[in-house]
């Protein structure tokens, strides 16, 4: 039964869809089946991987509205090594379209049901904003990854984001976790980010994930050839780094979950950031 992970932060920019597209790749390369599902009307992750979002006869939005199977709406990526649900413009009408639907919060996730089984890992790209669609992602997960910039305005924008998290995990999906936390554009030549790193580590320890993304101008040339990075230019420094972080995923994967501390929640550790 695949994971399934939300990649999302309510903050644009910060490597979201960067992420999606090269994690997926990276664990596609380590023989792990992969279904990336992209949730962004830009459908910016569908051209990542080589996809044309223009071109394709059905999408998400026909998922979560009209009930397509999974199954049939996939694309293969092939020069990418996964599968893709494309999105396309049409998801910006997916919102008011559910807005009276009943359950509309659990539409990926029904739809996912039926997929789950023939993947190793779910990889959800979530758009910039808490929306319904971000919702339906969060509902539908089992763990949430988020991409962060080694900034001041970064830990506010977390701690709005755990807060979110813990509200859906109270009312819509009590299995929710943080999977982990990825810092992304990452210069440690700044004492800015050091002090950024410190205080994350301070909060959620091995939450943050001990693999960084550095900023490499590969990683930014490679969605314009419609590839990730891995197939673009694997020696760089942004392959490596995704090679890197799918290895500390699956490793984590493969240890035995330890218990929780009590005190150990999402509330707890947004006001010690906020605070």
């Amino acid at each position: 039964m695949a994971k399934v992970f939300a990649i999302t932060n309510q903050k644009g920019g910060v490597g979201k869809t960067t992420t999606t597209v090269n994690l997926a790749a990276s664990l596609a390369a380590t023989k792990r089946r992969i279904l990336l599902i992209d949730l962004d009307p830009q459908g910016n992750a569908t051209m990542g991987c080589g996809v044309d979002k223009d071109a394709v006869e059905f999408s998400v939005y026909d998922v979560l509205v009209a009930g397509r199977a999974i199954g049939e709406t996939v694309q293969r990526a092939e020069d990418s090594g996964f599968d893709v649900l494309p999105a396309n413009q049409d998801l910006t009408a997916a919102e008011v379209e559910l807005i009276n639907e009943i359950g509309r919060e659990f539409r990926l996730k029904e739809a996912l049901q039926a997929v789950t089984p023939h993947y190793d890992y779910v990889l959800i790209d979530c758009p910039p904003s808490l929306n319904m669609l971000t919702v339906n992602a969060l509902a539908a997960a089992d763990g949430v990854l988020i991409p962060m910039q080694c900034e001041y305005y970064a830990l506010e924008g977390l701690s709005a984001l755990l807060n979110t998290i813990n509200r859906v995990k109270q009312l819509i999906n009590p299995a929710l976790e943080v999977e982990g936390i990825l810092r992304t554009m990452y210069d440690g030549r700044t004492s800015l980010t050091s002090q950024v790193t410190d205080e994350l580590r301070r909060h959620f320890d091995d939450k943050v994930y001990s693999t960084v993304i550095p900023r490499n101008v590969r990683l930014a040339e490679a969605p314009s050839h419609g590839l990730p990075v891995l197939y673009y230019d694997k020696q760089s420094k942004g392959a490596l780094a995704y090679l890197a972080l799918a290895g500390e995923i699956l490793r984590r994967a493969s240890k035995p979950s330890p218990e929780a501390e009590p005190d150990n929640n999402l509330n707890t550790q947004a006001e010690q950031i906020h605070g």
